[in-house]
This record gives structure tokens, sequence and C-alpha cells, in this order.
């Protein structure tokens, strides 16, 4: 019995120690890499800070190789051209167009879309009748024959009907001490102030000093905005309190020209609803005023939103009868507008056209071209 002991003693030892030993090398090869494979060394980690620094390194020399590659930006785009501003217009005669030129003979039918595409633009119906009915006459006596034949002489007659006119900005001659002023009109939102801005920068580039009266003080956006032309265009500006007398604005401004020796005040004036009778009086009321000074007003510009259409005529014959327009500045001519309010204008009134706004960039207040007009609006 106690040999048997003994024998189980020493077969209980023998297994113990071949389990230490396995445990042993187990424990080792976790801290060795693998026969055959190099060792890996982990890299020390940097500190926070030291991260954040190289991020916005990498980040900034991004962003600078970014800048590099745009191109330089612009104040103002190119302008357009009259001809490719028009397109919205064009497409109110391109139906009609297509409908006379669709056929091997001039119809009823063919003066029927002439005469719709005619009512559309916003000729006016009495007009489109003189511009149709001389058309009818040649028709009959077989002077035109031809489809093609008739669009021509339509486009020869609406561009004869605008031929004639003096177009040019009257500026007299300039004596130190008696600026030209230039007046604006318009009812609110027709892009009055604007108009404003942009003729001034154009005069400023074309060497003539200006100086520019906020007359609009009824509206605070209107002077703060003609401000804002006034640095651009590096000239002086008048301004008056608000709700001050637009009259007394503007009568500073011509006073303080004169005694400047500036050639030239642009003068905005308070947008009036030409149904407002009082409003309208107080308008004739600024234009006496600022002749009284020292200055000449030799220009008075009335500016039309080219979308309103006939009430357009409305406004120019309520305008002229109260600060004698001199011409017309029809802006927003490259949106919606039909166009033909030109012709009620310069035919009903005899009033000039002498502008047009066909975008918002300085370039894109242009002079207007009854020839160029016309011709885009026919275009095939």
């Amino acid at each position: 019995m106690g040999i048997e002991f003994f024998f189980l003693i020493l077969a209980v030892f023998v297994v113990a120690f071949g389990i230490g030993v396995v445990l042993l090398n187990r424990r080792k090869s976790v801290g060795q890499p693998a026969s055959g494979q190099p060792t890996q060394v982990r890299p020390p980690v940097a500190a926070p800070e030291n991260d954040t620094l190289v991020a916005e390194a990498e980040a900034e020399a991004e962003i600078d190789s970014v800048v590099e590659e745009l191109p330089a930006v612009e104040e103002d785009p190119p302008a357009g051209t009259l001809r490719e501003r028009l397109a919205k217009a064009r497409s109110t005669f391109a139906g009609a167009i297509a409908g006379v030129l669709g056929r091997s003979a001039i119809t009823d039918e063919s003066f029927d879309d002439l005469e719709e595409a005619l009512l559309r633009a916003d000729v006016g119906v009495a007009i489109a009748e003189e511009l149709l009915s001389g058309l009818r006459v040649k028709v009959a006596n077989k002077e035109i024959t031809e489809p093609s034949d008739l669009l021509d002489a339509l486009q020869a007659e609406m561009t004869e009907r605008l031929a004639g006119s003096d177009r040019s900005l009257n500026f007299e001659q300039f004596e130190p001490g008696n600026p030209n002023v230039w007046m604006f009109v318009g009812v609110n939102g027709v892009g009055k102030t604007t108009t404003i801005g942009k003729l001034a920068k154009q005069q400023v580039d074309s060497g003539r000093s200006v100086l520019l009266a906020a007359g609009d003080t009824f509206r605070a956006a209107a002077a703060e905005q003609l401000t804002a032309w006034a640095e651009r265009s590096d000239v002086d500006i008048v301004r008056g309190a608000e709700g001050a007398d637009p009259s007394s604005v503007i009568f500073d401004g011509v006073e303080k020209a004169a005694a400047n020796k500036v050639e030239l005040v642009m003068a905005d004036t308070a947008g009036r609803l030409h149904t407002k009778s009082n409003l309208m009086d107080e308008l004739g009321k600024v234009r006496r005023v600022a002749e009284k000074g020292a200055g000449t007003v030799t220009e008075t510009l009335l500016v039309i939103d080219a979308t309103t259409g006939q009430n357009g005529l409305t406004q120019a014959r309520e305008f002229g009868a109260v600060t004698n327009v001199t011409g017309v500045v029809l802006t927003k001519l490259d949106g919606s507008a039909k166009g033909g309010i030109v012709f009620a204008i310069e035919t009903e009134l005899g009033i000039p056209v002498k502008l047009v706004g066909i975008g918002e960039t300085i370039g894109d207040l242009i002079d207007f071209d009854p020839e160029e007009f016309v011709s885009a609006l026919f275009e095939r």
C-alpha cells in the first residue's frame, strides 16, 4: 500500500510539471514575433496639440491650392447685347412668324397671326391696326405676294415708326457754377435708383464730374442704395433726413455742385403713384425748385418697368404732364417684358426711348437702337 501511494504521488508531480512547462512556453511566445516575421514597432503617439497644428497646416495648404486654381472674379460680367437679351420678347413673335411662313400664300390667317403677336407684345390695338392696314392694301394691290415679304414689310414699317427721334442725352455746354441737372422720375419699383447709379458710373467713366442728389427721402433704402452707387463711382452725394422735403435736398445738391464746379447733378425723386394728383403736383414743384438755383434742368428721364405693358403708357402720359419728360428709360427688358410699349410711347406721346435696361450690371444699361430692337423681334 505504501509503494502504490508513492507512485501515485510521483505521477501527480510529473503531470503537474508538464503542465507548468507548457504554460511557460505559451507565455513567452506571446511577447515574441512569429518565426520569419519582422518585428512591428508602433509609432509614438503625438501630443494632441501637435495633431491639431498639423491638421490646420494641411487644411490651409489645401485651401491655398484651391484658391490659386479659381479664376479671378470680375466686378461686372461682360454686358450682353440687346439681341441676346430679347429672347423672351422674341418668343412672342416666333409663333406668328412660323404661322405666316408655314403657308404657301398670304391669307387672312396670316394677318390674324400678326395682329395677335402685336397685341401680345403690348403694341396696342390702335397701332397694331395702323401697322397692318397699310400692308393689307399692298397685298390687295399685289405689291406683296410672298409670306416672307410680308414679314419683311412689317419689320420695315415698325423700324420706320421708331426712326428719326433724337435719343441723345441732353447736356448743355458746361459753364463753371451752372451744372446740368438730370431728373429721374417714376413710380416705386421700376428700377429708378439703380438706373441713376449705373448712368452715373458711365458718365464718370466718360470723363464728367457728377454729384448725386438723393431726393427720394420717403424711402430710406433709396438713399442708402444711391449712397452705395456714389461710393462705387467715387462721386459726392447730398442726402437729407428721412421724410425731408425732396425739393430742398435737390436744391442743396445743385448749389453744392455749382460751388464745386461739378458738371452734372443726377437727382433722384420720390416714387410717385401717377394716380395721386397731389403727389404729382409735388413732383412738379421739385422741378421748379431745381431750376431756381444755379443749375439748369436739361433732361427729365421717366423710368418705366417694361413688364407693366400698356400701364407704362399711362405713366408716361401723367408724368409728362407735370414734369416735361424729355426721354424714357425702359428697364427689365430682358425679363418677361414684351417691349411693344416702345411704339405706344413714341407714337402716341412723342417721347423718345433713350435708354434700355437689359440686365443687372452697369454695362446692361445701353442706348436704345430701334433697328436692332425690331430686328431682334423678327429674327428667324
